[in-house]
């Protein structure tokens, strides 16, 4: 059962409401303006307007009265069953569900989109909106063509490669278990002055070259191994090739590529599996034009050219392929290019990415060592997002994308997720609006898919510009007299008749007649710019446009302009006031309330830095400008995670944008490279960060007078060396000593003072003592006492005793 997704919901639901306010607070009825005088005329004027065909309605008034909102139609009591009022519808023809796995008996039925056909009724400005569902299955088979430059500088590359078939094939195997592998090669036109082409050169062009003095005739492109799941076919094919050599230093890869991608049949390309084009090379290709050196003025076809010995027949008659012809053809065949080149021709092939859809760039060494490293991460970085495209757009219908991935927030602008994992369900939700009605019976068709599958979305439109009560139309109706068509609830009178019911001729004026000409008392007649006939004014032509109305009262080219352009081209004017298309709004139409070009590149609006006004940002926060406010050298965020993650994918191919496209696309600011920073200009703002390694990543941000962001960055991080363990704990022995001698030398150079101090008040008070005793009469030496009276105390002893 298929349901539209609530947020696609709430889109169509809002626009109505939208519509509703419009209408019901707008002094002037866009409907009644008086333009329309049938039923096509009146749907055309806007998607919110209705007819009544209704026969006794509207009677006393004037015909663009059956032209009005379907709400007033019914107050003024038109039956609902007269109402002509389409609106554009979306009808699901097949809706098969999204399949899990890509191997097993149902792999030739693997769905990976849903829907996978629907039909949409449109009305013109009348929007609609329908969502689809992708899922990237597990297991999914994989052919993979290995191209390779044979000229004589990827010798060292064919040596390495000789037993690629083997190991490459059980790394897939671990990702899947149908796996196919195919080789071919090219080296260049061989014709002046792209080779060498004097006689001695023809059978072997290293003649004469010390280095390598053997080597096969040029060729352009040889196709080798069709895609295979015998891997040991591979090994020997490629053991049997030998190097070539061409005369100048561009390569002819791309009339090589676009042979893979054409010669399906011839390379075995399966209808149910990933196709992956590897192409390996050291040196730029040749691009379209290049051949005109060579007297080549023919274009490209875009077709196989596969003579019987599986070598490119029409390398020598025409010119090489454009970027966009090879970008057609991959598409067209489902194929993801893997460039895989030298770090030198990153750049160069970086930027072929931008212009080629579903292709990737890999950086390969010198002699091809990391070419399964190489492969492996291609096809996990492609396995790891979803983009749609689509084909044959009509060009009168608007196509607005919003992707919900996997965090589940909706990205309006976006028709990419990225990050995913194998498995994981994406959706987006599609806005489809019609702008014109094409010539009657005209059906249009065009087809949504995601870049590489076959899985696809197909859109049949057909247009609702006609009203259903046309059908039962009557020539020469008794309602009209016998002289007009009654259509609708209206007559379309023959020439020379006028009335609502082909009741009057042309010039038939009375003083009555002149009455009903006038919209109000004392106004001219038919305001001065009409004649009054059979009580209706009949308006003059103007070479300014049209003059309409009951009185003539109104035109539509008396509105206001935008720079000379009446409503600014993004509306049509009526009576006097412009009545904007979907998406515009003001008094000339010239604001625009498309807001997707104020979303940044990280999806903010206006980068949280302003507002989205007129379809432009205005920026608010001091500082701030730029098309989405992302530039403000003096706001907090200056450096913010954007710049340096910016750093490490362009200059070190690494970090959370390494994912090429994603850093193609986010990552526009120039960037210099520097050995040492230098601030000197004092606008520009040093930034710092650390990077995975613990190392310092210095730059500077500068908005140029040109309006570009310039970073200049250091070459290298900076990464100091840190200290070892052993050097740690001697420094901190070697401290805690340090600190002990110094604290006990202090401790005892305080002792020592103050032991001096002491001796030397000790040796005061004894110098004070000996200068008493001498000077001193009542003095007496304490020994001399003593001795004294010792001797009186013996003598009165013995004398008792005798």
């Amino acid at each position: 059962m298929w349901n539209m997704s609530t947020s696609t919901w709430h889109v169509v639901l809002l626009v109505d409401i939208i519509l509703e306010i419009i209408f019901h607070t707008t002094s002037l009825n866009i409907c009644m303006s008086g333009s329309a005088t049938s039923c096509e005329e009146c749907l055309l004027i806007h998607p919110s307007c209705a007819w009544c065909a209704q026969e006794d309605f509207g009677k006393r008034r004037s015909l663009t009265s059956r032209c009005d909102l379907k709400q007033n139609l019914q107050k003024r009591g038109c039956e609902p069953r007269f109402i002509e009022y389409p609106r554009s519808t979306i009808s699901i023809l097949q809706n098969s569900p999204l399949s899990t796995k890509g191997s097993g008996p149902a792999q030739y039925d693997v769905v990976q989109i849903m829907p996978q056909r629907i039909s949409l009724s449109l009305r013109p400005g009348d929007q609609t909106a329908f969502s689809l569902q992708v899922r990237q299955v597990e297991d999914y088979p994989v052919d993979l063509y290995y191209l390779m430059d044979l000229s004589l500088s990827m010798k060292d590359d064919l040596d390495t490669i000789r037993n690629l078939g083997t190991k490459l094939a059980e790394e897939m195997g671990k990702l899947t278990s149908n796996f196919r592998l195919g080789f071919g090669s090219f080296v260049d036109k061989n014709m002046s002055p792209f080779s060498y082409t004097a006689p001695k050169y023809q059978e072997n062009p290293c003649n004469g070259y010390k280095l390598f003095p053997n080597c096969v005739p040029t060729f352009g492109f040889r196709h080798i191994l069709s895609l295979t799941d015998k891997v040991d076919r591979f090994n020997e094919e490629v053991q049997k090739q030998m190097v070539s050599r061409n005369r100048d230093a561009p390569e002819g890869g791309f009339d090589a590529i676009l042979q893979a991608a054409v010669c399906k049949e011839e390379i075995g390309w399966r209808k149910e599996a990933y196709h992956l084009l590897v192409f390996a090379t050291d040196d730029v290709p040749h691009l379209a034009l290049d051949g005109r050196l060579g007297g080549l003025v023919q274009p490209h076809d875009g077709r196989c050219h596969l003579n019987d010995h599986n070598e490119y027949s029409a390398s020598t008659k025409m010119d090489y392929p454009s970027l966009a012809l090879l970008g057609e053809k991959l598409a067209e065949n489902n194929i993801f290019l893997i460039f895989a080149v030298t770090k030198r021709l990153y750049v160069i092939y970086k930027n072929f990415t931008a212009l080629i859809p579903g292709t990737t760039v890999e950086i390969l060494d010198q002699d091809s060592k990391n070419v399964i490293q190489l492969i492996i991460a291609a096809y996990n970085n492609i396995r790891s997002k979803v983009e749609l495209t689509v084909s044959d757009h009509p060009e009168d219908i608007n196509l607005s994308f919003t992707a919900t991935c996997q965090d589940g927030k909706p990205l309006p602008g976006f028709r990419k997720c990225a990050d995913l994992k194998i498995g994981e369900t994406v959706s987006f939700d599609v806005s489809v609006e019609a702008r014109s009605c094409p010539p009657r019976g005209t059906d249009q068709t065009f087809t949504i898919k995601p870049v590489g599958f076959k899985d696809r979305l197909e859109v049949a439109v057909n247009y609702q510009c006609d009203c259903s009560c046309s059908r039962t139309a009557q020539v020469n109706s008794s309602l009209c007299n016998s002289i007009g068509m009654y259509n609708c609830g209206t007559c379309r009178c023959e020439p020379g008749y006028l009335g609502a019911h082909c009741e009057c001729q042309e010039g038939e004026a009375s003083s009555m007649y002149l009455s009903a000409c006038r919209e109000a008392e004392g106004k001219q007649v038919c305001s001065g710019r009409g004649e009054c006939s059979c009580n209706q004014c009949l308006c003059y032509e103007s070479e300014f446009g049209k003059i309409y109305g009951s009185f003539c009262e109104c035109d539509d080219f008396s509105c206001a302009r935008h720079k000379g352009v009446l409503c600014s081209g993004h509306g049509e004017c009526h009576c006097g006031e412009c009545k904007c298309h979907a998406g515009f709004v003001g008094d000339n139409c010239n604001c625009s309330t498309e807001t997707s070009l104020c979303f940044s590149d990280d999806g903010k609006m206006c980068s949280g830095r302003g507002s989205c006004v007129c379809g432009r940002c205005q920026c608010t926060e001091p500082g701030a400008f730029g098309e989405t406010c992302e530039k403000c050298p003096t706001c907090p965020d200056a450096c913010g995670t954007k710049r340096w993650e910016c750093i490490e994918c362009r200059l070190f191919n690494s970090g959370r944008l390494a994912d090429n496209e994603t850093c193609q696309r986010l990552c526009k600011d120039k960037i210099i490279t520097v050995e040492s920073l230098e601030n000197e200009d004092p606008a520009a703002v040093l930034c710092v960060y650390k990077t995975e390694n613990d190392c310092v990543m210095k730059f500077t941000y500068l908005e140029h007078a040109s309006g570009r962001s310039i970073l200049t960055a250091l070459q290298e991080p900076e990464c100091g060396g840190g200290p070892s363990a052993l050097t740690v704990l001697l420094a901190v022995v070697g401290t805690i000593l340090l600190v002990g001698v110094v604290l006990l030398a202090t401790w005892k150079l305080v002792i020592t003072i103050h032991d001096r101090r002491e001796f030397a008040r000790f040796q005061s008070a004894r110098v004070r003592a000996r200068y008493l005793m001498a000077s001193n009469p009542l003095y007496k030496d304490p020994i001399t006492t003593h001795f004294a009276e010792m001797e009186t105390f013996e003598k009165s002893f013995n004398g008792g005793v005798h």
